[in-house]
């Protein structure tokens, strides 16, 4: 009999975006802290593996002028997980932290001190700067080139790890058992010499609950790609098809294996959005009309006014696609909001024919092309959809989101956990008490010249 693979499910709290319904009568505060603690909870109580939150280091801006949905701000990433380790017990905690602007000493140290204040439930997602728009909040200013932003990526981590690992597990307990402290010249010293860092010192957290805190990352580049399968534990995919999520599926683990890991010990996940209806007519009526609220006028403008890099005010939402080419040596129009289109002139080419194949005003176009949820039904269809996107290796599982904030994933673990459950594609309980457990990934050991040094 075949075992049926277990689905990872993590949860998200959006945050200010086009997605998320702010002005729906449910919607709650973006920045208090019951919204974090009423999504976290109802994740652990669905049995999910951890909370994702993302991280934004600055308000976004339209010619200068900083978004509505900004203005509410956008909270401190580790500082929200802290306080969410007091009100769960078994949820991972994943925070996104940049490696641009952030140095290794400091973010180690953070990440750690989480890690045991959770009792190993900790997790850090890897990203890069893509904006000097964001770089300017920083001293480092600006923002590095794009093959040199995985440079220092890959050696931010690799020291990261080198000062995690600075502490060993085994010999900490057999001096304790000896009852004798560690010697000073032993417990977390470090020296690192790299062409981005030039640092040694001694390290002040001992060795992480878990061997170290879970690594994720997200890359679709090929160096991207090569970054994330040689270092993450878990990885974020763009796709959410299941054509488009097994061939990403199968190319990352074939590069995991390449780079002598054990394929199984890398985790895909993409993110993924629901509805829910009592039939699949009332779900998709649903869903459009969520859609409705999610695309405004001022949203529907913003979003091609990225690509256009121009300023669309002029142009009739109800009309045709603007007749000009995007101008993408404008200084940038609207700043703070990553670019997902690799060339404006070609999605706008694109756009046209497609607006012009079916008719579609700007309107229109923005509702045909916007990534709507992916999983639409009744509670038994959604899990059928989702179980049989994970079984057939389009992923691991997915991270999930709501349009509405913060009670939007009640839903979901009421209606569908059950149906995963009942099938066997999700426990019950927690199998173990940190996040590797139960992810289902091993514990790294520190590196065996160190451990020896130490005992």
């Amino acid at each position: 009999m075949t075992t049926r693979k277990q689905i990872i499910l993590a949860a998200y709290v959006g945050g200010v975006n086009e997605h998320t319904a702010w002005e729906h009568p449910d919607a709650g505060s973006q920045i208090a802290f019951s919204t974090f603690r009423h999504v976290a909870q109802t994740a652990e109580r669905g049995r999910f593996d951890y909370f994702f939150l993302a991280e934004g280091l600055a308000l976004r801006a339209r010619d200068g002028r900083i978004f509505d949905h900004d203005i509410a701000g956008r909270p401190d990433t580790l500082s929200v997980l802290a306080a969410l380790a007091a009100v769960t017990e078994h949820l991972g905690l994943v925070g996104t932290l940049n490696a641009t602007f952030n140095e290794p000493y400091e973010l180690a140290r953070q990440i750690a001190s989480l890690d045991h204040l959770s009792g190993g439930r900790a997790g850090w997602n890897v990203v890069t700067s893509f904006d000097a728009y964001t770089g300017a909040n920083f001293r480092r200013g600006g923002f590095l080139p794009h093959a040199d932003r995985y440079v220092r990526a890959e050696e931010t981590v690799a020291t990261i790890r080198e000062l995690w690992d600075s502490w060993a597990t085994d010999a900490i307990a057999a001096d304790k058992e000896a009852g004798v402290f560690l010697r000073d010249a032993d417990a977390g010293a470090f020296t690192h010499h790299g062409a981005q860092f030039d640092i040694e010192g001694r390290f002040t957290v001992s060795r992480s609950p878990q061997g170290r805190p879970v690594i994720m990352q997200a890359g679709v580049s090929p160096q991207g790609r090569d970054f994330a399968a040689s270092t993450a534990d878990a990885i974020f995919s763009p796709y959410s098809s299941l054509a488009e999520g097994k061939a990403f599926f199968a190319d990352i683990k074939e590069r995991a294996a390449r780079f002598g890991r054990n394929p199984d010990h890398v985790k895909i996940l993409p993110s993924a959005g629901f509805v829910l209806g009592d039939t699949r007519a009332e779900a998709e009526d649903k869903a459009r009309r969520i859609l409705e609220q999610q695309l405004s006028d001022r949203t529907i403008q913003v979003t091609f006014e990225q690509v256009w890099n121009r300023d669309l005010s002029a142009y009739d939402l109800d009309g045709p696609l603007p007749d000009i080419d995007p101008d993408p040596e404008a200084p940038t129009f609207i700043q703070g909001r990553a670019f997902i289109f690799q060339d404006r002139f070609q999605t706008v080419r694109g756009w046209r024919d497609l607006a012009e194949e079916r008719g579609l005003t700007l309107r229109g176009l923005a509702r045909t092309v916007a990534r709507g949820p992916q999983y639409i039904g009744t509670p038994t269809q959604v899990a059928d959809q989702l179980d049989a996107f994970v079984q057939e290796d389009g992923a691991d599982g997915v991270v999930l989101g709501s349009h509405i904030v913060p009670s939007g994933l009640d839903e979901f673990v009421d209606r569908v956990v059950p149906l995963l459950q009942e099938r066997g594609s999700l426990r019950t309980e927690y199998e173990g008490t940190t996040l590797r457990e139960n992810l289902g990934l091993p514990v790294p050991t520190p590196d065996a010249a160190l451990t020896a040094s130490l005992v």
